[in-house]
This record gives structure tokens, sequence and C-alpha cells, in this order.
């Protein structure tokens, strides 16, 4: 399984097509999932992403521990 349809499945995203046209947001928000890869992806990194987007703690984390059991 994808882990995009593991998160899914686990209600941390959600995708619809009216909501930032389809794009994988965690749910509840407008925050791409992409988002959070990019900011883990760059120097800014976990805390730089928590301290910009605090309501998102418990969803990233779920996010970290979901993609390191996949691998």
């Amino acid at each position: 399984m994808k882990i995009e349809e593991l998160l899914q499945k686990r209600r941390i995203i959600h995708r619809d097509p009216e909501i930032m046209s389809g794009v994988p947001v965690f749910v509840g928000t407008r925050v791409p999932l992409q988002t959070f890869f990019d900011y883990l992806e760059s120097e800014s990194g976990f805390a730089e992403f928590i301290n910009d987007f605090p309501y998102l703690e418990s969803q990233a984390i779920q996010v970290l521990e979901n993609v390191t059991k996949q691998h």
C-alpha cells in the first residue's frame, strides 16, 4: 500500500477536488501533505514545520510514524 493510501485510510490526509484542486491535504485544513515533505527535505525540517503549523503537530507525527514503518 502506498503511503498516501495508508494516510487516507487512517484519516490523516484526504483528497477533495474542491479543496486545493484535489491535492492531498491534512484533514480539516488546506495544508498540502507535500508542504510537510518539502519542510523535511529542506534545512527547515520538522521543527520549523511545527512552528509554522502548530495545529498539525499530532498529524505530522503520525505521518512520520507511518512513513518510517513503510521503510
